[in-house]
């Protein structure tokens, strides 16, 4: 199983938040919440898992993103995911 480097992973998470919804990078913490501080909605959460899709081509389960509820959720979401 090789390391995986969070720190990687969250600048991808914010550059992908950056660019799909035009967030302020200075916003984006990983403790930030995304429905509530960030302004995301459900469709803009499955924007997100698709773009991290095809950016780490693996497949993400929608049950697997419901729990997610800030940036570090993702973050620990898409290490998981990698470390399979």
């Amino acid at each position: 199983m090789t390391e995986v480097n969070k720190a990687e992973i969250f600048e991808q998470v914010r550059d992908a938040l950056v660019e799909l919804f035009e967030l302020d990078p200075a916003d984006i913490i990983p403790e930030a919440k995304l429905y509530e501080e960030l302004d995301l909605d459900s469709i803009d959460a499955v924007d997100l898992v698709v773009h991290l899709q095809n950016t780490t081509g693996k497949k993400i389960k929608p049950e697997e993103f419901k729990s997610v509820r800030s940036v570090q959720d993702v973050v620990d979401a898409v290490a998981d995911l990698l470390a399979v």
